[in-house]
């Protein structure tokens, strides 16, 4: 199980790109970019702006996603501290966004465009559930058609000449899933986001099936940072587990480490590796890994734990290695006092998978799905701009 949605330790926190809106920024207010490329005046309702949003406008970013999810599945999951990471050095490194304004200044539309791997973009699109009808389908399209051309930029920054373009939305919202289609996109795959209560009763859960399989932590050193040939070889199981999964897509070392620092919940001490011991090698062998994060509660609910990814290798699969891994990261959250561990599945595994973690205690909580587009980077050119290149 690989963690579908978003996030990079390449780069210092200071070094982000300088060309096509994501130049250091100077302010702290939301101007228009002349790096950026934005939606023309035309494109949008009398009185709007499409404008960089800047770390000053998260609360209504999160104000607006909050009322899109209450619209598109009943409640909101979303936090501030997931809008916030958005608009750090690292998160601006990856990401370009675009929000839209209405007259009276309100946020109504927000796309971002995250280079998430070689050859793949995470769009999201978000609109306001309370605009009109023909208001709200004419700020989709401006959004996606922005969002096609900064994936196009990104693939051209990559040299690529075709790029996966990787939406999605939630399964009960038809407004989401019509917009997808009108822009191009095609329904892909389908998760289940699951959740298992954690009780203080579950810290005396057995965390290790079979004596030969050892989990534990990644080492280390004396100022918490990991031994870094610990965090090599969460890389390379994971890269190995996933290559024949959906939607594999290779990402370096580099990108990998970056990408789940930025997350909001990262904590070194919620990862976790899985090895063998036995009399065929002489020293223990890694042959899974797990990574979690914590997730913040709603209100004054306690904390969570999130398995972000989870993977074990081909050929120490049927040793119970994922099984092992998953009470480990419960028995962890009872021991922390939290009160669920949350995680994303694909609902077609190959695995089985999902026969594991309702075994395991999991149950649905709510549906959603990939949505994706091959976008060929000449598809977003204008025809002065095509002619050129033939020239």
């Amino acid at each position: 199980m690989r963690r579908h949605r978003h996030s990079s330790l390449a780069a210092t926190r200071d070094e982000v790109r300088d060309n096509r809106g994501m130049k250091p920024r100077t302010d702290s207010l939301s101007v228009s970019s002349p790096d950026c490329q934005e939606i023309e005046s035309a494109a949008l309702p009398p009185g709007w702006v499409s404008v960089t949003p800047r770390a000053v406008d998260a609360a209504d970013l999160h104000a607006l996603l909050h009322r899109h999810e209450v619209a598109a599945r009943g409640r909101s999951s979303t936090t501030r501290a997931v809008v916030d990471a958005d608009f750090t050095a690292t998160g601006m490194q990856t990401r370009r966004h675009l929000l839209l304004r209405d007259e009276a200044a309100r946020a109504r539309g927000w796309a971002t465009v995250h280079d998430r791997a070689a050859g793949r973009v995470l769009v999201s699109v978000v609109v306001d559930p309370g605009l009109e009808a023909d208001t709200a389908d004419k700020i989709a399209d401006a959004l996606f058609a922005w969002a096609a051309r900064a994936s196009a930029d990104l693939a051209l920054d990559r040299g690529l000449d075709v790029t996966q373009m990787d939406s999605g939305a939630f399964d009960e919202d038809m407004r989401q899933k019509r917009w997808l289609a009108r822009a191009g996109f095609t329904h892909t795959r389908t998760w289940l986001q699951m959740t298992r209560p954690v009780t203080p009763a579950d810290a005396d859960l057995s965390p290790e099936l079979d004596p030969a399989v050892v989990v534990r932590r990644v080492s280390r050193a004396g100022d918490g940072m990991p031994e870094r040939e610990d965090v090599v070889t969460v890389h390379d199981v994971l890269e190995e587990a996933f290559t024949d999964h959906f939607n594999y897509h290779f990402e370096t070392f580099d990108e990998f480490c970056s990408r789940l620092r930025e997350e909001p919940g990262h904590r070194w001490d919620h990862w976790w590796i899985a090895e063998l011991i036995d009399d065929s090698a002489a020293v223990p062998r890694p042959a899974g890994v797990l990574v979690a994060t914590a997730s913040p509660g709603d209100g004054d609910t306690p904390e969570g734990s999130y398995v972000a990814y989870l993977g074990v290798l081909r050929s120490a699969r049927g040793r119970g290695i994922a099984r092992s891994l998953l009470n480990t990261v419960i028995v962890d959250a009872a021991e922390r006092g939290r009160d669920r561990v949350g995680l994303e599945v694909d609902a077609d595994s190959p695995t089985g998978a999902v026969d594991l973690y309702t075994s395991t205690g999991f149950r649905t909580s709510f549906i959603t799905q990939s949505w994706h587009r091959d976008l060929q980077v000449g598809e977003t050119k204008s025809p002065d701009a095509r002619a050129d290149d033939d020239l």
